[in-house]
């Protein structure tokens, strides 16, 4: 960027122009009120650039296909296939290559897809804007604005830059999608003299990509581009992604199976030529093992597993956008919860009263429904609005306004009637000093009544009928209320024979009866706080990162149950500033609510969290919530007011915005990881039989007891069909009474490594002794009968580990009629090989006896015991671990 002569350049912080007054600015920028001209324009536009978002990562769609190509489990399944075609099992080979461009295919289009956030954030801004140049206004392309430009805004506009206001006429924004602000925010043309402001406290200035609500106003561009509050979330967005823990966890294993890979072979290549075997016998051998060690079929199996468990996730409102964050909800230990339209409804609405100087919840108030004062307080609420109703039958108007009226309305106070009984003659309108509006209306007698709706502050001190006790009774509820985070507006009344002349607001609103006052605020979804007490159970921590006020927040938290004891701590963004990262880690674990945040702060907490260990859910809708929707483990965006850009950045969209969804989700993660853990342990069990049946076969004086066709056949059929039915299977009885799983968990923990090499030997070793017994009894189907004692032993094995402790009669016998179906299937394809001539020539197998098969399904018998004893032993340990633990 070539800097401008003697020209402040915009800053990345937007805190060197809300404290200072219009003529500095003015000065700073080298500009003026009626704009800059020609030359300045063009001066200042090569220096700093369009005003555009920009995207610095502009991978092609060959890198990205070719990038995931470069996978360790991607690499070693290519080597495979190598070696698989160079010794000619070109069949083994084509499903290898299947199987990792399926892979390849899915990878590209999900990061493809990825890319699309920028393009959102990109489409957020405004396309054209008008600006003043040489005092003229001029209709000009946004991205053509410079710093110093002088910009005009209207309602219905979608603000162009950074903009310091100098000038705002009843002008509201709404910041909700930037800084989470629930209601458009009053904006105001005054410095602000108080330091280290959070952008929504920000009132004399206006951000890129928010929306006029209403009013007009005036402003000098001081960021663009990406300088702009804007660009900097779009900077965020550019930032690497985190793995999930099932990546994580799968390139760990990739790296377990290379060295299993390379080991075996190596031993097994060189003890055969010390023993004197013929080297391409013993190639053969080698490259058999290699087969077995590395299961083949297991990425297309969790990507199956993934796109399954994605698949039952739609039908439960959650869309998954990248598969492998399917199983992440089922480690994640924090949920960090934007709070505008997520846990609330995103909408005012008044939910406490203050009549006679108590507080009463609005569903309380009924009981004064025979007091005049009470009527009058409900038709105030009526009248004293500019809300007007649409074709549809909506509201339509300011969100605090739209709050009272529907307040009055469920009473039975609607306002066309009501007009017709009090018509409205006058109307002095709202402004920021008076912080009160008036309408006057005419009474069936000749009389005239006025309504004024305004801050108590202005009110109190001008109601004629309270006392000076009575007042401050008022300013102790008033204060009461206000710090649980509600937006108090009192009703005052007044009446007159003659209107006073003239109908100014010093002669009008003053000497009035005080009616009462309406605490608005944004409420919780009514379903969110049974989904935080279901968190809680699940052993996983909600918090509320919110742009909101932290008495708002507060009072929310504790309303849901996320505040619950003494010690945790509500902070807030100007608070954050003052803390150093070590400090914030010192204190992430007991925060519970983070108000007033930037972007750049939620982004923060998110780090600060993984750096504790954490695993981390980002829930949100707006576009501050972007960058840590994408770097959060997980991100969550929400489908109906979430921005384009929230969605693009998420992993996960709740296709209804509820909260509650999240626990539908963490509960169908864990089912997902816990059927991905099966079908690993079903397939590296079966592989480990291969190996120890191979390796240990020529030690006990025993030829190679299996063709590479078995393996081949075991490996894709036996190991595939099976292991595809166990993801299917129902989630475990306690899986959401149980802690979310360590972060760090490796996917053989808990057992599953040591089963793998035990019940793999077990296998292994009735499939030897089966071997020993028929081939030294001059057995000819030997091999056979090896072949189908290996296969029934995986299949029996497969009905063994639907639960990892729930013994199988326990569980509902056709819960999961796949896995049953497929187990009878593969036990009808077997025997094809075994007793059709035709396979017999393909497999290399003889038809056995009636006797002879009987013993090949005698082992799988003694598999399924074993397996069912190892789960009772498991469970005996664990439950007298935990007795003494108690006791």
């Amino acid at each position: 960027m070539r800097k401008v002569k003697n020209m402040v350049p915009p800053e990345k912080n937007f805190s060197q122009w809300y404290h200072k007054n219009t003529e500095e600015v003015f000065t700073l920028l080298k500009s003026r009120i009626s704009g800059l001209n020609a030359d300045e324009v063009a001066d200042r536009s090569r220096a700093f650039g369009p005003n555009e978002i920009e995207s610095t990562q502009t991978l092609s769609a060959l890198k990205i296909l070719l990038r995931q190509f470069t996978d360790f489990m991607i690499v070693v399944l290519l080597i495979a296939a190598v070696i698989s075609g160079y010794v000619g099992d070109i069949s083994d080979t084509m499903v290898i290559l299947a199987i990792v461009v399926l892979n390849a295919t899915i990878g590209f289009y999900q990061e493809y897809r990825a890319g699309r956030a920028m393009e959102a954030l990109q489409q957020m801004a405004a396309s054209m804007a008008t600006v003043l140049r040489n005092g003229l206004p001029h209709s000009i392309p946004a991205s053509e604005i410079v710093p110093g430009d002088v910009v005009l805004l209207e309602a219905g506009n979608i603000v162009p830059a950074d903009l310091r206001l100098f000038e705002a006429r009843l002008l509201k924004i709404e910041e909700a999608s930037l800084t989470g602000e629930s209601v458009p925010v009053e904006k105001q043309p005054e410095r602000i003299t108080e330091p280290n402001l959070m952008l929504a406290d920000c009132l004399n200035m206006a951000f890129k990509g928010t929306f006029v609500a209403s009013g007009n106003g005036m402003g000098v561009a001081v960021a663009t581009g990406m300088h702009t509050e804007l660009g900097k979330i779009a900077q965020m967005l550019e930032k690497e992604e985190v793995q999930t823990p099932l990546q994580k966890r799968l390139a760990a294993f990739s790296r377990k199976l290379a060295f299993i890979f390379l080991f075996i072979c190596a031993i097994v290549f060189v003890l055969g030529i010390l023993r004197g075997e013929k080297p391409v016998l013993m190639l053969l051998t080698a490259l058999s093992l290699a087969v077995a060690a590395i299961p083949e079929a297991l990425p297309a199996m969790v990507t199956i597993s993934l796109s399954l468990g994605a698949k039952r996730m739609v039908k439960n409102n959650a869309l998954v956008r990248r598969l492998p964050a399917v199983e992440t909800l089922g480690s994640v230990t924090y949920i960090c919860s934007d709070k505008t339209g997520t846990l609330t409804q995103n909408k005012m609405s008044a939910e406490g009263i203050i009549y006679k100087a108590q507080q009463y919840d609005s569903s309380r108030f009924v009981k004064f429904m025979q007091e005049p004062d009470a009527q009058w307080l409900l038709t105030a609420a009526a009248l004293n609005n500019d809300i007007q109703t649409g074709g549809d039958g909506n509201l339509l108007g300011d969100p605090t306004e739209k709050a009272m009226y529907e307040f009055a309305l469920q009473f039975g106070y609607p306002k066309e009637s009501l007009l017709k009984q009090y018509p409205k003659i006058a109307h002095i309108p709202f402004d920021a000093t008076r912080k009160c509006m008036t309408t006057i209306h005419a009474l069936n007698n000749g009389t005239f009544i006025a309504f004024t709706k305004g801050a108590m502050d202005t009110l109190l001190p001008n109601a004629a009928n309270l006392s000076h006790h009575e007042k401050t009774n008022w300013e102790k509820a008033v204060n009461s209320m206000s710090a649980n985070g509600f937006r108090v507006l009192g009703f005052a009344m007044r009446t007159w024979q003659q209107l006073p002349n003239p109908l100014l607001p010093h002669n009008v609103e003053q000497d009035f009866t005080l009616l009462g006052a309406l605490g608005m605020i944004d409420p919780p979804r009514p379903e969110a706080a049974q989904s935080v007490h279901w968190c809680k159970t699940a052993g996983i921590h909600t918090v509320m990162i919110t742009g909101d006020h932290p008495q708002t927040a507060r009072y929310i938290a504790q309303k849901l149950g996320i505040i619950t004891h003494k010690n945790d701590l509500v902070i807030t963004g100007s608070e954050m500033l003052q803390m150093t990262t070590h400090e914030l880690e010192s204190k992430v674990s007991h925060i519970k609510v983070y108000a007033r945040v930037t972007p750049e702060q939620k982004f923060a907490i998110v780090e600060a969290l993984q750096r504790k260990g954490q695993f981390v859910a980002m829930t949100g809708d707006g576009v501050n919530d972007a960058p840590s929707l994408k770097h959060a483990d997980i991100g969550v965006a929400m489908a109906i007011t979430g921005t384009d850009v929230a969605k693009e950045a998420a992993h996960m969209i709740l296709l209804d915005d509820n909260f509650a969804t999240i626990v539908k989700a963490v509960r169908e993660g864990r089912r997902i990881f816990d059927n991905i853990r099966k079908f690993v342990k079903f397939i590296m069990t079966g592989n480990s039989a291969e190996i120890w049946t191979i390796l240990l076969a020529p030690f006990l004086g025993l030829p190679i007891p299996l063709q590479p066709i078995h393996i081949l056949w075991i490996n894709l059929v036996t190991d595939g069909l099976p292991s595809l039915a166990l993801a299917a299977e129902p989630a475990e009885k306690n899986i959401m009474s149980r802690p979310p799983r360590h972060p760090k968990e490796s996917i053989f923990a808990n057992g599953l490594g040591w089963h793998i090499v035990i019940i793999g030997l077990l296998m292994g070793g009735f499939t030897l002794l089966t071997q020993y017994i028929s081939y030294h009894s001059a057995n000819i189907h030997w091999q056979t009968m090896v072949f189908c004692t290996l296969c029934f032993c995986q299949l029996a094995l497969a009905l063994a580990i639907r639960s990892e402790r729930e013994s199988v009669f326990k569980l509902n016998f056709f819960s999961n009629p796949f896995l049953l179906i497929t187990i009878i299937v593969t036990i009808l394809i077997q025997l094809c090989t075994v007793y059709i001539p035709m396979m017999n020539n393909v497999f290399k197998t003889q038809p056995l006896s009636a006797v002879e098969l009987m013993c090949t399904f005698a082992p799988a018998l003694l598999i399924f015991i074993a397996v069912e004893i190892q789960k009772w032993y498991s469970n005996f340990r664990y439950y007298r671990q935990t007795s003494f633990i108690n006791d």
